[in-house]
């Protein structure tokens, strides 16, 4: 089931962003402890099969990425300070790969909702891009938001539910402990 912007909440400070930047654990598990985002959801977008599974996305050949939507109070934080925190959490330089996931499910993509978003996450990037941060140049995807499909339910909270997993430890945890120092004051 896709849900739009006007389903989930039709207060003017709310807005939706959906972003995909490798494991959709790792975004989740940051985004979850930024000030004024809400609530974050794991899932599947940008493929073209309906309701797929994560073993069908696994696959790559659903088209769809590893995702999370979000939703924020654009009064606490704006989007274009929710791509700064994104692009400083994982490397928007790798095509379809991110550390050892590889494959177009694992994509660097931003999923606009509407054409300011567009413009900001187009403009972020070309600035960036000039001022050489990387040594490769961004390759995120900006695309149209189409469909979002929710993952499992065991997808969903992993880091809060699995934190004593070895994944948890190897990989979200140094994620989270260099989230956390690069973004102190935008901690809830």
């Amino acid at each position: 089931m896709s849900e739009n912007r006007e389903e989930i909440n039709a207060a003017d400070d709310k807005e939706i962003a959906t972003l995909a930047g490798g494991c959709f654990w790792c975004l989740e598990a940051i985004f979850n402890e930024l000030k004024g985002v809400e609530q974050v959801r794991s899932g599947y977008t940008g493929g073209t099969e309906e309701n797929p599974s994560y073993h069908d996305v696994c696959t790559g050949a659903t088209g769809h990425a590893e995702a999370i939507q979000l939703f924020f109070n654009s009064k606490l934080i704006s989007f274009r300070e929710l791509l700064d925190v994104f692009f400083s959490i994982h490397d928007p330089t790798t095509l379809n790969r991110q550390g050892a996931d590889v494959g177009t499910q694992y994509r660097s993509a931003i999923f606009y909702h509407n054409d300011r978003q567009k413009e900001i996450a187009e403009q972020l990037i070309e600035e960036m891009n000039a001022a050489n941060i990387w040594s490769s140049p961004i390759v995120t995807e900006v695309t149209s938001f189409g469909h979002f499909y929710p993952a499992e339910d065991y997808h969903q909270q992993y880091f809060k539910r699995n934190s004593d997993q070895t994944y948890c430890h190897v990989v979200i945890e140094p994620k989270l402990e260099n989230f956390r120092r690069l973004h102190k004051t935008s901690l809830k």
